[in-house]
This record gives C-alpha cells, sequence and structure tokens, in this order.
C-alpha cells in the first residue's frame, strides 16, 4: 500500500485552526484560508472577520444553491453567520483592520521570503493583479498565518530568501501552513517545526530555499 506525502487540504486547515486562540478576532481571506472554518469547535469564542464587511462569518455552506447572494465571503462564496454576527460598511471593516483590531489573518501566498515579507497579489508578467485589502490586513494583523502549497505547480519554491514577485507587505509573516511542513519565522529564521506525513527534513530543505532551523521539538504528521 502506497503511502501518502504531505498533508491534505483538509489537514492543513486543521492545523491552521488548532493554532487559533480563544477570543481572537482573525480576518479569513479567500482560498485556502476559507477551508479552516469548519474545523474551529462552535465552543471556541473567535470572531471571523471578512474584508467586504463580515464581523461573526461561519463557514461555507455546503450547498451554495441554499445560499444567499446578498451573504458572500470576500471570496464571493455563500457562507454561514455566527449567532451576534454584524455587517459593517467596506469603510468600517477596514477601521476593525488598521485599528490593530485582528489578533490574526490567514492569507494565501505566492512567495514568502526568509523575512517574513510577503507576496499575494500580483504574479511578474502578469499585467493585472488582485490586490484586494491584503496589504492593509497583512500590515495590520499581529499575526499572518499563510497557507499554501510549498512548491510551484513547475516544482520551484514558493518559500525564497527574497521575493522575486512583486511584494505585498515587509516583515510580517509570523507562521507559514504548507502541505509538506509547518515553519515560523523567527528573528533566527525559518524553524521547521513539523514534517507532513512521508516527508523528511532533507525533503522539506530541498524544496526551500532559505537555509531551515530545525526545532528541538520537531514534530511528525
Amino acid at each position: 500500500m502506497k503511502t501518502s506525502i504531505g498533508y491534505t487540504k483538509e489537514q492543513m486547515a486543521q492545523h491552521v485552526a488548532d493554532e487559533l486562540q480563544e477570543d481572537w478576532v482573525v480576518n479569513v481571506g479567500i482560498g485556502l484560508p476559507l477551508t479552516i472554518l469548519p474545523y474551529v469547535p462552535v465552543d471556541k469564542d473567535i470572531i471571523f472577520h471578512s474584508e467586504n464587511g463580515i464581523i461573526g462569518m461561519g463557514p461555507e455552506l455546503a450547498d451554495p444553491a441554499q445560499g444567499d447572494n446578498d451573504l458572500l465571503s470576500a471570496g464571493k462564496r455563500p457562507v454561514s453567520l455566527i449567532p451576534g454576527a454584524s455587517f459593517v460598511n467596506h469603510a468600517d471593516s477596514f477601521v476593525v483592520v488598521r485599528g490593530g483590531r485582528l489578533d490574526a489573518t490567514i492569507l494565501g501566498a505566492y512567495q514568502v521570503a526568509e523575512n517574513g515579507d510577503l507576496a499575494n497579489w500580483k504574479l511578474p508578467g502578469k499585467r493585472l493583479g488582485s490586490m484586494g485589502g491584503a496589504m492593509d490586513i497583512a500590515v495590520g494583523a499581529k499575526r499572518v498565518l499563510i497557507m499554501m502549497t510549498h512548491v510551484t505547480s513547475d516544482g520551484r519554491p514558493k518559500i525564497v530568501k527574497t521575493l522575486s514577485y512583486p511584494a505585498t507587505a515587509r516583515n510580517c509573516v509570523t507562521k507559514i501552513f504548507t502541505d509538506r511542513a509547518i515553519i515560523s519565522v523567527t528573528q533566527r529564521g525559518l524553524v521547521l517545526e513539523r514534517l507532513a506525513p512521508g516527508s523528511s527534513v532533507e525533503d522539506v530543505q530541498a524544496m526551500t530555499e532559505p537555509a531551515l532551523i530545525i526545532s528541538e521539538k520537531l514534530k511528525s504528521s
């Protein structure tokens, strides 16, 4: 029987959900970040923020046909609400962001540099990008948690020494969750904290540009 290698999207989502703490206000970006919502226990008091004006967002609906076209995430997907949720206009939504009210944000990325620089809005050679509110959010949140694949579709590292893509924000990333590992961004450098199933330290280092510091408490699975 062949052993699977790497985390599934669901396993990645579970690890990110486990990182979130009680009483946090957490912004959730589009794409992979939205997958974490079903993995947060309902009794864990966390308020999820969507930049388009939802404070108290719940998981995406299993059946989009049952959704309300006026109740969509920033990724334009039908979502639910938690009890006590509220709606605000876009300007007030960014008062939360710029006012330092976000304990964390969960974002996707094209690249993360070893010093925590983030690129997630535009690919080189593309005339247009998708800036959205990521620049404000990455700067305004106390912690920036990244969910992404470890390498590009053609096998190039997405964790790099220096960004080659247009930057979203500088020195902002706190922790990186990929399909192959969980890595913290520290002043000492990138610390490898957990290996995905079927991955070794050598495997992860080979697909990561900067040298990794191996945590004394390195975990697998």
